[in-house]
């Protein structure tokens, strides 16, 4: 079965997803890495060009050819969850949640800047503001949750391992 990591940037989906390829010998498959050779430029290129829904749109194209591989970990971008069509794709594979406080990932992403706001407020306030409207949609996705504010991304590569077997 695929495994497939969603949640908002910074809760350690990439990193864990190179350790799990790693430790139980599946390829990773990134979706972002996978959207900017598609569309052959940054996110942040393409957003501020065409916008988010139709980037939105890629996104769920490179989901659909990313489900149908087999054996796979797909490391999902963090807005994954916006559009419900992509429900039942992630339903196609065991869905793990990584999850952390607004603090943890405000520390562990505020140096970033690959990628466009999505509200046009402060840091802080964006980070509150959209996992207060993605969490139910994680939530509604998720098989597992991985709370990750404590952990290395080598304990939650163990957290993961222990719950899928």
């Amino acid at each position: 079965m695929n495994l497939i990591l969603i949640g908002y940037r910074g809760t350690g989906k990439s990193s864990v997803a190179g350790i799990l390829g790693e430790k139980l010998g599946k390829k990773v498959i990134s979706v972002d890495e996978e959207i900017v050779k598609k569309i052959g430029m940054t996110i942040s290129a393409f957003v501020e060009k065409n916008g988010w829904e139709k980037f939105r749109t890629v996104e769920t194209n490179v989901l659909k050819n990313a489900i149908t591989k087999k054996k796979v970990i797909i490391d999902c971008g963090g807005g994954i969850i916006e559009k419900d069509e992509n429900f039942p794709l992630l339903k196609k594979g065991k869905v793990i949640w990584c999850t952390a406080d607004v603090e943890t990932i405000v520390q562990r992403i505020k140096d970033s800047k690959d990628r466009p706001s999505l509200t046009g407020k402060s840091f802080t306030e964006e980070v509150e503001e959209v996992l207060e409207r993605r969490n139910p949609k994680y939530r509604r996705a998720a098989d597992i949750i991985i709370k990750t504010d404590h952990l290395s991304v080598q304990q939650q590569s163990r957290e993961i391992i222990k719950k899928i077997k």
